[in-house]
């Protein structure tokens, strides 16, 4: 039996991960029906389009910026369990509101005034339940788990995550509106109820007082990561990788109406292909790494993710578009000839880009204090917030300088031979860090 296979039938995992898959798919059920609807059915134009799409991904990023210092100081000072169940009762009522606002749009029922404020202000809540959860999912691990297990554990809670993205965003594609506004109610429901078994996970050390002066709170916060080198180069690596991922993910639903004419169902079907390329990187790079926590593979898995990038750009570029307003459906894109060379393309964007952010994960939890571990991702949080925001914003300042959304592509490539320089600096530091301290004559 593989340690990954071991886990998902212990309690100490797997209410955790059946919580966070559940939240995961949740969340991208909502963003995605959301965001497909209003491009297919509300807007008609790329530009707009486009910052919509941003606009989104903006708004769900901000709260991890703003609350993740206060969010990383109650996981480490609270019982983390007690936490959990909090949260997740908190995003039954989100999504009501949310629900209520697809279920307005759907009807036509003050669109601009109400429908779209109510859909953006439950994206925002969303951004808030994550920015809380995230620390616990994963420095939860080290408390729960045995130290040769965390790196599985890591790997089974980010193939989890993509696996329920992929879901999420399958349905967001093809049920209807009305039906994803009952969906995600319902499973938050079952989240909490999930939620509900995870075990008891005291804090580690003594409680202080919490500090809610947001700045100040986070400014230390990211100060006090820096002491050890590893962290802090895997922390900003991390943040590069999921600038990319958002300038790719707020780029595909214009990209696949504008430049594809492809319906809202192949949009959807981009974002299953990365989803699941994702999910199979970071269950590979677990088998390749044996178990280690080691940065070795990642400069060379972000450069082919690069690569991948770049080819995705050409075939784009070499895409021949439907006349006259027409859009493909599902099947008739996958008949288009250059629909197969797109999909592998994509696909090994996801596979290569999982191998490199995973390993980054597990250094955050396993070269600090486990005590220190969810401060340490909290500080995390906000670095990648601030990033992908600032993703978010240059993709919103392209589409308004006319900037052809295909084109916008090759920014994603460009970062990511940062992305490498990170990581091979973070292996240097690794190795440094391993060798022998060299003896006194």
């Amino acid at each position: 039996m593989t340690t990954s296979t071991h886990l998902v039938r212990t309690r100490r995992f797997a209410p955790l991960f059946v919580t966070q898959l559940l939240g995961a798919f949740n969340d991208n059920l909502y963003k995605n029906a959301m965001v497909l609807f209003v491009v297919y059915s509300i807007y008609n134009s790329e530009s707009a389009e486009a910052s919509f799409s941003a606009l989104a991904s903006g708004i769900f990023i901000i709260p991890f910026f703003l609350f993740s210092a206060l969010s990383g100081q109650l996981a480490d000072m609270r019982d983390k369990a007690k936490i959990i169940r909090i949260v997740k009762l908190c995003e039954i009522g989100i999504m009501l509101i949310g629900g209520a606002g697809l279920l307005m749009a759907w009807q036509g029922i003050a669109i601009d005034l109400f429908a779209i404020p109510l859909m953006l202000a439950a994206l925002f809540a969303l951004g808030m339940h994550s920015t809380f959860f995230g620390p616990i999912k994963y420095a939860i691990l080290p408390q729960h788990l045995h130290k040769e297990e965390v790196l599985a554990g890591t790997g089974l809670v980010e193939a989890g995550t993509y696996i329920a993205i992929l879901f999420g965003t399958i349905l967001a594609g093809w049920i209807p509106v009305e039906v994803a506004a009952i969906a995600t109610i319902a499973t938050a429901v079952i989240g909490y109820v999930a939620g509900r078994q995870v075990p008891e996970a005291p804090p580690l050390m003594e409680p202080e007082k919490l500090d809610w002066n947001v700045w100040r709170a986070s400014k230390r916060l990211i100060g006090d990561t820096l002491v050890d080198k590893r962290v802090f180069l895997a922390i900003v690596a991390i943040s590069f990788f999921w600038t990319i991922g958002t300038v790719l993910f707020i780029q595909f639903p214009p990209l696949a109406k504008n430049v594809l004419t492809a319906s809202k169902e192949v949009a959807s079907l981009f974002l299953v292909i990365f989803s699941i390329g994702v999910a199979i990187g970071s269950v590979s790079i677990n088998a390749l790494l044996k178990g280690k926590v080691s940065a070795r593979y990642s400069p060379m898995s972000v450069i082919a993710m690069g690569g991948f990038v770049v080819i995705f750009y050409f075939v784009c570029q070499l895409w021949q578009p439907l006349e006259g307003g027409a859009l493909l459906d599902a099947e008739g894109f996958v008949h288009q000839r250059m629909a197969i060379p797109l999909m592998l393309a994509l696909l090994g964007i996801a596979v290569a880009g999982g191998m490199f952010v995973v390993p980054l994960y597990a250094f955050l939890t396993t070269f600090v204090e486990t005590s220190q571990a969810a401060r340490t991702i909290a500080a995390n949080n906000i670095v990648n917030a601030l990033a992908m925001a600032v993703g978010s914003l240059v993709a919103i300042g392209l589409s308004a300088a006319g900037v052809p959304i295909v084109e916008q592509v090759l920014l994603s490539a460009a970062m990511c031979l940062v992305s490498a320089w990170l990581g091979a600096i973070l292996y240097k530091a690794e190795i440094a860090a391993e060798a022998p301290p060299a003896q006194e004559m």
